[in-house]
This record gives structure tokens, C-alpha cells and sequence, in this order.
């Protein structure tokens, strides 16, 4: 986490909420997701927008075309072993029509992302109808 460290940053605020939202996602029954996006300008990481979403459907909705974004992820599921499990990643979200310039100011966020979210793993995604499958990816890997 060096040189990311210095380039990219987070607000108090913005570490507050990541904080607050994986420990308040562990025991919820329904998915829960929030989209992070990156300032250009001055390289800060933050909440795209104040909702919660709790389908896979309005996730998708709200994944812009053509540009990348990370999505916090917290999806309660049943394992094979009738366990159940609630994974929390990151979904790195990156279609295939963005820039360049987009694409390697995402990638250089991501290890950093992850890190300061905590987040178990991290998927990646070329196309918001790929969380249509996010069940499988998450359970397969358990």
C-alpha cells in the first residue's frame, strides 16, 4: 500500500461510513450494496450516492456505461452445507467501453480499495448484467 496511499484518498467521513457499513451488513437477510466512484480531480475515493441497494437489479440500474466503479458488496446466502454465510467484497466494476485514462485510475485504487473497506475478496465485472450471477461467483468460492 505505498505509493497508492499517497495519490489516492479517503475523508474521515468516507473511512466512518465504510466502517460502519461492514459491521452493520453482517447479520442482514437481504443483500445489501453502495457504490464508491473516484474524483478525478483530486483522487479522493467516496460514496457515489447515499443509498443501499438491496437488489442485484437496482445495483445494476445505477452502474453507469461507461465508466468503472467499486461496489461494496454484502450477500447473505446458503451454502451447499446449509450454513449460511454472508461474504463481503468488492465488486470492481469495469466495463469494457470505459477510457483508458478511467481504467488506470481505477486499477491503481483497487488493492487500496479493498484494503481500507476490508473486503474479503474482490470480482470483477465487465457488464452490469453480470450481477445477475453474483450468487454463483460468491457460493462457488466459498
Amino acid at each position: 500500500m505505498g505509493s497508492e496511499a499517497r495519490l489516492y484518498t479517503f475523508s474521515s467521513e468516507t473511512k466512518e461510513k465504510l466502517c460502519k457499513f461492514q459491521l452493520g451488513t453482517s447479520r442482514s437477510k437481504d443483500p445489501q450494496a453502495i457504490i464508491y466512484q473516484i474524483d478525478k480531480s483530486t483522487l479522493e475515493i467516496a460514496q457515489a450516492d447515499d443509498d443501499v441497494y438491496t437488489t442485484m437489479q437496482e445495483l445494476a440500474d445505477e452502474l453507469p456505461p461507461h465508466s468503472p466503479r467499486y461496489v461494496l458488496l454484502s450477500y447473505p446466502l446458503t451454502l451447499a452445507s446449509g450454513r449460511l454465510s454472508v461474504p463481503y467484497v468488492l465488486l470492481y466494476y469495469l466495463p469494457v467501453t470505459c477510457n483508458a485514462e478511467l481504467k488506470m485510475l481505477y486499477a491503481g485504487a483497487k488493492e487500496l480499495m479493498r484494503n481500507t473497506a476490508e473486503a474479503g475478496k474482490v470480482i470483477e465485472l465487465s457488464d452490469a448484467e453480470d450481477l445477475e450471477t453474483i450468487e454463483e461467483k460468491l457460493g462457488g468460492e466459498q
